[in-house]
Parts: C-alpha cells; sequence; structure tokens
C-alpha cells in the first residue's frame, strides 16, 4: 500500500472509531429502498469534491453544504448516472453532511467516496441516503473485504471496487454483482497515467462493469475509454473546475455513447 493510503486509512479508522454503530445500524436499515445505477450504454459519474491533493483546491464556498447541492442538481439535470460525493475531510474537504444534502437534494443514486475501512462506514454512507459505496482494494484484506461487500449488498447499495494494477483486477474477478474501476492514478507521484486504461483492458477477467477513473477531463477521453470497454467513467477535477459542468457531462457522454 503506498504512503497516501497507509495515511488515509490511519485517518479513517480514527473517524470510523467515533461513529455510533448502533444508531446507525437502526438508521441504515430504515430508509427508503436505494436507487440502482443505470449501466446501459455509457454514462458519467460525476463527482463533488473541494480539494484533492493532485489537483490543490478546486474551489473555495462559505457554505459547501449549499454549494454541493447546488453542483449536484446541475450534474443530475445534465444526464450524469450517478453522484460520487467526497467525505473525506483531511485532504478532500468533504463531510458526510455534504452526502446527507446531497442524496436529499436529488433522484439518482448517490455514492460515498472515501477510503472506508470499517463496516459501521457502510452503514453511515446508507444512513446518510446513500446508494453505493466505493471500496479501494489493496486498503483491505480478504477477509474486510468481503465484509464490507456483504453488507452493502444486503442493504441493496451498488459496490464501486477501485482497483489500480492487474493484480487488484485480479483479486476482484469473482466478486459478483460490482462495479470494478480501474484509476489510472500513481499512488506514489499521484501522477495520472492513462495509458493504463488501454494495457490493462485485458485484465479485467470478470463480468463486472467497468468504469475508467481520474484523468479524464474531454469528450475525447470518454470516447477513448469506451471504445475499450468501459461503460462508466468517474469524472470529478474537471467538472469541478468547469465553469459550465452540465455541459461537460452532456458532451462527455455523447461522446462515450458514439465510442461503445
Amino acid at each position: 500500500m503506498s504512503d497516501f493510503l497507509a495515511e488515509m486509512g490511519v485517518l479513517s479508522v480514527a473517524r470510523a472509531a467515533h461513529v455510533d454503530a448502533v444508531a446507525m445500524d437502526s438508521q441504515a436499515h430504515h430508509r427508503p429502498p436505494p436507487i440502482p445505477v443505470n449501466t446501459e450504454g455509457f454514462g458519467l459519474i460525476a463527482e463533488i469534491k473541494f480539494s484533492a491533493p493532485s489537483a490543490g483546491v478546486l474551489r473555495i464556498e462559505d457554505n459547501p453544504v449549499a454549494a454541493a447541492v447546488d453542483q449536484a442538481r446541475v450534474y443530475e439535470a445534465a444526464g450524469a448516472r450517478a453522484i460520487s460525493v467526497l467525505t473525506e475531510p483531511s485532504r478532500f474537504g468533504g463531510s458526510i453532511e455534504h452526502l446527507a444534502a446531497v442524496c436529499t437534494a436529488v433522484d439518482i443514486p448517490v455514492m460515498r467516496k472515501d477510503f472506508l475501512v470499517d463496516p459501521v462506514q457502510v452503514l453511515e454512507a446508507r444512513a446518510a441516503g446513500a446508494s453505493g459505496i466505493l471500496l479501494i482494494l489493496r486498503m483491505l484484506d480478504d477477509a474486510r473485504l468481503y465484509q464490507m461487500v456483504e453488507l452493502a449488498q444486503e442493504l441493496g447499495m451498488f459496490i464501486l471496487l477501485e482497483a489500480f494494477d492487474g493484480e487488484d483486477l485480479a483479486r476482484a474477478a469473482d466478486i459478483k454483482g460490482v462495479l470494478l474501476g480501474l484509476n489510472c492514478r500513481d499512488l506514489s507521484t499521484l501522477e495520472v497515467d492513462s495509458g493504463r486504461f488501454e494495457a490493462l483492458s485485458s485484465a479485467f477477467l470478470g463480468e463486472q462493469v467497468r468504469v475508467a477513473e481520474s484523468g479524464m477531463s474531454h469528450p475525447e477521453d470518454a470516447r477513448r475509454v469506451a471504445g475499450m470497454g468501459y461503460t462508466l467513467a468517474l469524472v470529478g477535477s474537471a467538472l469541478m473546475r468547469s465553469e459550465d459542468p452540465g455541459a461537460l457531462i452532456a458532451d462527455m457522454t455523447a461522446a462515450g455513447q458514439e465510442g461503445l
């Protein structure tokens, strides 16, 4: 595991320790059913984050909760398949409050993106209204990974498993009913190597829906990964920086559809 992921893991463990598991379990099991992700054709998972280690501060807001809601509504209106909300506070400017507010504001599925390491964080996501979670494969041993996958599936949530290399992809091959994403960012340098999308496209061994993650900011990027067999793309920084994120979503979606 990279130093960055190890650091995020330590912070995540500390946050999880302060979550009331009993309360979260009760709230999670009394939510309305989660919203499934439409995986037909090509589409975008549009992300809300206010900063990132690789990009610095993306947006300064006096009221980040309201800003997250406004951004989410733009994403929904533009045809995003789902919305990803960063809830990691120290390096990404996120919070569980952003997630809960966005879940209330839109009618498309919302995913909690964080460095999740404990089942209580799955319950916390569902209690806030999330329909899905992201799990980073190399942060979790097999026992914890399967425990969290099974809990999320029991709650009816969708799961995006995040891989960084062929070893990660092979490990996920037998996990049914999940989305499988390839993040083309190098965790040591935080630089993007978009060539990984093509180089590792043959390393997807199961039947999972493929998701391309990181480094996409133009319609041509979407067309290219769609041609490689990716049917969803997770796009964050480009949308947070864009003066017209709705138009960018529409253009990338159309280009991806053309590339299939």
